[in-house]
């Protein structure tokens, strides 16, 4: 018997449902239709559309940090394995081994004390502050739902009061189902009005606190960071400087004979130097017939270029054609090569002067190995690949050590207006094509 009481409530219960759901679609219909009126609350409503945004936000947040605690994780992992490279390159007898193992180990650590730190005051502040939010959207639906049903039970109440044959007991019961209705709604849409604005403006200090919380653990990870890159630097150059016979370089340093930094092309090198001297390369080719006259023509290498042939031919120093024809009764199959920037104190370049494709005072072209993005209106935006014409400083004095003044062949080439197409740019992103 009680089985059958509790099912015949529960069927009960499924009826009233079902009924309720019927009489809430009947109303929502007449309400599209204009044939029944809607209660409204525009004051709710907006606060509606904040709590919707804010949860929207909060949503974007939550998943951007983790996607922000995803990448330091394996910024972790990255630089877990440099280490450890590190450690298996350097070997046993190089100075402050123990050292670099010391350091990366603290730096693994520092790493996992960053990640859990941002789980614990970032992340799960994050989920705390969401949490709250899947409770107020239900109670928002239902607050929906008993709307409807308190203009239901108006509708009908209203209706039995016109009605020509009107029936007190249907509108008794009609009245009380209203004021029940009513009680209900108001309840829910008072509790909602107080917490909806409350909710909203608790957003700013969310924010802050959160993004404060990033932010200082964060600074407080580079600091230390930093400290530890130090110390390993440190440890580097200690090494650097005591390999004396310098067979091997831990970081990239530039030797004495070498261009300082951001010079990808030398300049051309001194009279006098062993590089200004000209290089003579045996020409593995049968020597001349004996009959062949002593001032005979010396055949060029393919590789030669034309102007050292014209330099030999004819313009050299009385030096120089005493030490051309040493040379020729010395080693009767050669080639001698030279540069004609290095002839008679030449400039390279000098067949371009004057030109009129190419801007006043052009000295020579660089190609960009690397995207460089301008900083300033004065600068230039280079692209891996583009070809710059660099130019002298009008003045001097406002060179910058490591940048060039140019133009790009491409502006040149369409405006050929200097002063609109002019920039500076660093040096070390180009190398010297010309």
């Amino acid at each position: 018997m009680a089985e059958m009481g509790s099912k015949g409530v529960t069927a009960g219960k499924i009826a009233s449902n079902v009924q309720k759901k019927l009489t809430r679609a009947q109303e929502k219909v007449l309400q599209k239709l204009g044939k029944a009126d809607e209660t409204k609350d525009e004051q709710f409503e907006q606060c509606v559309q904040n709590f919707n945004k804010q949860l929207t936000e909060g949503t974007r947040l939550q998943k951007d940090l983790r996607t922000y605690l995803a990448s330091v994780k394996a910024m972790h992992e990255a630089s877990k394995k440099l280490s450890e490279c590190l450690q298996e390159v350097y070997e046993p007898e190089w100075p402050g081994r123990d050292e670099a193992n010391k350091i990366a180990e603290n730096n693994d650590l520092l790493w996992m004390d960053y990640h859990q730190k941002l789980v614990d005051q970032a992340l799960l502040t994050m989920d705390t502050y969401l949490g709250q939010f899947p409770d107020i959207k239900s109670r928002i639906a239902k607050r929906g739902r008993k709307l409807v049903d308190y203009d239901s039970a108006r509708h009908h109440y209203e209706s039995l009061q016109t009605a020509k044959k009107k029936d007190e007991a249907k509108i008794a019961k009609a009245e009380e189902e209203l004021i029940k209705a009513q009680k209900v709604f108001e309840e829910m849409n008072v509790d909602l009005q107080e917490e909806l604005p409350s909710l909203w403006n608790s957003r700013v200090g969310f924010y802050v606190n959160t993004f404060q919380s990033i932010a200082g653990l964060e600074e407080n990870f580079h600091k230390e960071m930093s400290k530890l890159n130090q110390n390993l630097n440190d440890v580097l150059v200690s090494l650097e400087k005591q390999h004396g016979s310098n067979t091997f370089t831990v970081k990239a340093q530039p030797s004495d004979s070498a261009p300082e930094k951001g010079n990808k092309s030398p300049s051309p090198p001194p009279d006098g130097s062993p590089a200004a001297t000209p290089e003579i390369r045996v020409n593995h080719e049968p020597e001349p017939a004996s009959g062949a006259s002593p001032g005979a023509t010396i055949p060029k290498s393919p590789s030669q270029p034309a102007e050292a042939s014209e330099v030999v031919g004819g313009t050299q120093e009385p030096g120089e054609t005493a030490a051309s024809e040493a040379t020729s009764s010395s080693l009767p199959a050669v080639v001698v090569e030279t540069f004609s920037a290095t002839v008679n104190g030449a400039v390279e370049g000098s067949t371009t002067t004057g030109r009129l494709d190419l801007p006043p005072g052009f000295m020579f072209k660089v190609q960009a190995q690397h995207d460089y993005t301008a900083t300033d209106t004065d600068e230039l935006q280079l692209k891996a690949g583009d070809v710059v014409l660099v130019i002298p400083f009008q003045n001097p004095e406002e060179q910058d050590e490591g940048w060039l003044m140019g133009v790009k062949e491409s502006d040149w080439n369409q405006h050929k207006e200097l002063e609109k197409c002019r920039g500076v740019f660093p040096e070390n992103f180009t190398e010297r094509v010309q």
